[in-house]
């Protein structure tokens, strides 16, 4: 999974991370029912997931499981995010997301626990 994951892609992988191995029907069916897609739209979107290696699309009865794990997504998303608005560094993403945070001693120990996990 080299390639950015939109938003659309990402619907159809939280169906298939929920539901399992599905069929094409069955993640229009639910496309359909928890965003309003068309059953046109969902197979536009579920064949980018394909082409990109997200999604695997076996016969018969045009089955469909996700390639990527959660984890994986969430990682690739993570580093995609660090890359493109903190310069690759990943201390800025931290800092930015407890600029002005007032944070528990419990908190400070587990973040403690972690960077030295990371060592």
């Amino acid at each position: 999974m080299e390639c950015r994951i939109f938003d659309s892609e990402l619907k159809i992988l939280e169906i298939l991370w929920e539901g399992g191995e599905l069929s094409a029907r069955e993640v229009a069916a639910q496309a359909a029912e928890q965003v309003g897609w068309s059953k046109t739209t969902t197979y536009t979107v579920l064949k980018k997931c394909v082409e990109k290696g997200l999604v695997e699309r076996m016969e018969p009865g045009f089955r469909c499981r996700a390639l990527a794990s959660r984890q994986e997504a969430q990682r690739r998303e993570t580093r995609e995010l660090i890359d493109r608005m903190y310069g690759g560094s990943s201390d800025r993403l931290v800092a930015s997301l407890l600029d002005g945070k007032t944070l528990s001693g419990e908190e400070i120990r587990r973040l403690r626990k972690l960077v030295e996990e990371l060592k």
